[in-house]
């Protein structure tokens, strides 16, 4: 069982999650968790219920699946009336500078880290089928516990700046990798993990010196909480991508590159953050072909 990063504030946060917890919700499995995350609307509770049922399955308190007797995943995941989900294209010009500009990027982030949420335990939940040790959803589980912290992060640093996710509009974009992969844990593993989060690993350092060089410590502070757990959450993606090509007996940087232009839209854009993405397992070999390619 590997010991999480803050495992005590989880613990802390999973304990008053279940005494707050609707008497009607009740988790039987790791998968029947994973759907209640996606299907709720209410984003207290999808915070809650990630914590919950990470707490309960470190615990070793439930199995992976219980089998034909459980409801499938959702195809989307369940949002509030707010915000607004436009097309990317559609988006209006994000605020620069002064509290509007920093509300404008700390709401796009918390954008993302809803998404990430939802994207993250359905990978738990969809490939309960799929024949993966122990130590796979425990990685992953992980990841989701952090994804939920990540959100709550950036919506106190909202809450301070007078503001709130649902504000102002988002892109309903990022979903769109979930359905391209919904039947494939191998392109799953590719594009969240490592397009993805991999993309973060890239962006955020730059964002860090920015928060820094306006004084704004509060958000440079959440932003580094972020970026030390992408690299680990990359560092997953690359372990697993690699465990499946070896059982697949395939050469993991061809297949990467093949599935990428199979269900990524876009290009991947440079500069790469080579450092951070090979401390990760993440090597240019992977990703480098695809500037042309793309």
């Amino acid at each position: 069982m590997p010991k999480l990063p803050g495992k005590n504030e989880a613990d802390a946060f999973a304990g008053q999650a279940h005494l707050n917890l609707p008497e009607y919700i009740s988790v039987k499995s790791l998968k029947d968790g994973a759907r209640q995350i996606l299907e709720t609307p209410d984003l207290e509770l999808k915070v809650a219920l990630a914590y919950y049922v990470a707490n309960q399955w470190f615990k070793g308190a439930l199995s992976i699946s219980r089998g034909s007797a459980e409801r499938p995943m959702p195809d989307r995941p369940g949002r509030p009336a707010k915000p607004d989900l436009l097309p990317p294209r559609d988006m209006p010009k994000r605020a620069v500078g002064g509290k509007n500009g920093k509300v404008a990027l700390l709401h796009s982030l918390a954008h993302i880290e809803l998404n990430a949420i939802d994207l993250t335990w359905d990978l738990i939940g969809r490939f309960t089928h799929v024949p993966m040790p122990r130590s796979y959803y425990d990685d992953f589980v992980r990841v989701g516990l952090e994804e939920a912290k990540h959100f709550t992060l950036i919506q106190e640093r909202l809450a301070k700046l007078g503001a709130a996710y649902g504000d102002l509009p988002a892109h309903d974009g990022l979903w769109q990798a979930a359905q391209s992969t919904g039947k494939d844990l191998l392109a799953r593993l590719a594009i969240i993990p490592l397009v993805l989060e991999a993309r973060g690993l890239d962006i955020t350092p730059s964002m860090i010196e920015k928060a820094n060089a306006t004084g704004d410590e509060d958000t440079a502070s959440v932003l580094h909480v972020i970026y030390r757990d992408e690299k680990g959450h990359v560092a997953f993606g690359a372990k697993w991508f690699r465990f499946m090509c070896d059982r697949q007996r395939v050469r993991p940087e061809p297949r990467f590159q093949q599935l990428v232009k199979q269900h990524f839209k876009g290009p991947l854009k440079p500069p790469f953050n080579d450092r951070a993405r090979s401390e990760a397992g993440l090597t240019p070999g992977f990703y480098r072909p695809l500037i042309k390619l793309t």
